[in-house]
């Protein structure tokens, strides 16, 4: 059904530029633009822990983007097509679990704009698993 929704092109054009948004984000956090505590549930406990935890945040977002590049055919990159789609599956319980933690988190702001997102990106990577490129 979900393949009726959305075009697997659409999804994954959808999802890097999410993923940007998302990159912008954690740079603004990094940089100290955007205070720490409305992200990471607001559960970091000083600068230090933030430094950590954005910096695998924007490695693990920049990793996504190239992997939904590489599916959406935008990276021209060899690599085995099973190996992708468990990433992407791994991408979808990721998000999935994120979605159900931003419900819960201390910041309401995170739980506003945050679980949207992830519940997207959860059936945007979910809808490129299943793709027939």
């Amino acid at each position: 059904m979900i393949k009726r929704i959305i075009s697997e092109r659409n999804a994954g054009l959808a999802m890097l530029v999410l993923f940007s948004l998302i990159l912008v984000f954690h740079l603004l956090v990094l940089s100290g633009i955007v205070p720490y505590d409305i992200s990471w549930g607001g559960r970091l406990k000083n600068r230090e822990e933030m430094l950590v935890f954005e910096s695998v945040s924007i490695l693990l977002n920049t990793f996504m983007m190239i992997v939904v590049a590489i599916r959406s055919k935008i990276l021209s990159i060899a690599i085995n097509r099973k190996v992708i789609t468990g990433i992407l599956w791994g991408m979808t319980v990721l998000f999935a679990v994120n979605t159900v933690g931003n419900l819960f988190a201390v910041n309401s702001w995170e739980t506003i704009i945050f679980t949207p997102i992830t519940l997207v990106l959860s059936l945007f990577s979910l809808r490129l698993t299943f793709a027939n490129n």
